[in-house]
């Protein structure tokens, strides 16, 4: 698994592993914001932003899909923690975000937008798509120009990876990290009430694995 670089988009797509493997196969756990198809693309597209390799499990593995559709029912993809107000403006990167559109709204219009693609430019829905050209769809979402009527793909992209990163590494108790899976590919503790003794013991392996909010532990 390649390492995952910087938070708003990543350089020459270093998200991307090769792979021979089909899209992987929806998770049992039932969605309540996304629709069946959705609920494949996101599976699709979150098995190659972090695929699994030997190093670790991957997103789908890890419950990341169920994360996001977790975070959709939350104050956050409502845009409750936005200031919303128009007007919505082009400007520079300082001023921050400028769109209309909450989470919710970027992932139903981005994922609709990248489905769309897909069909146009490989005759298929994306899941079902081989792993090198779900790679080639997903790398023009991060660089290229494509707009879906008035939303950036590039904002759909950050989005989605940002959320893929989260719900892979975030506590278990949120929907994904499934196992600790993430925790322990890094070494993190997690919630341990303490572990100080072992902040300044640089390049030994901490030896007490993780655990969880919910006093889960590996």
């Amino acid at each position: 698994m390649q390492a995952l670089s910087s938070a708003t988009a990543l350089t020459a797509c270093t998200w991307l592993a090769r792979s021979p493997k089909a899209a992987p196969q929806a998770s049992a756990y039932t969605p309540t914001f996304f629709t069946p198809e959705e609920w494949r693309f996101l599976h699709a597209a979150c098995d190659r932003l972090i695929p699994e390799d030997a190093n670790g499990p991957g997103a789908v593995e890890l419950g990341v899909p169920e994360f996001i559709d977790r975070q959709m029912a939350t104050p956050y993809a409502h845009g409750a923690l936005w200031y919303m107000q128009a007007p919505h403006v082009a400007g520079p990167a300082n001023l921050g975000y400028q769109l209309p559109y909450t989470p919710r709204d970027i992932y139903r219009r981005g994922i609709a937008g990248a489905r769309k693609l897909a069909r146009q430019t490989h005759n298929a829905e994306f899941a079902d798509l081989d792993a090198d050209t779900r790679d080639s769809v997903l790398t023009v979402l991060e660089t290229g120009d494509l707009q879906f009527d008035d939303l950036p793909a590039s904002t759909f992209f950050g989005h989605l990876l940002g959320n893929t990163q989260e719900g892979a590494f975030s506590d278990p108790i949120h929907g994904g990290n499934k196992g600790l899976g993430g925790w322990a590919m890094t070494g993190f503790p997690g919630a341990r009430a303490d572990f100080m003794d072992w902040v300044d013991q640089y390049g030994r392996q901490y030896p007490l694995g993780s655990v969880s909010i919910s006093g889960e532990t590996i």
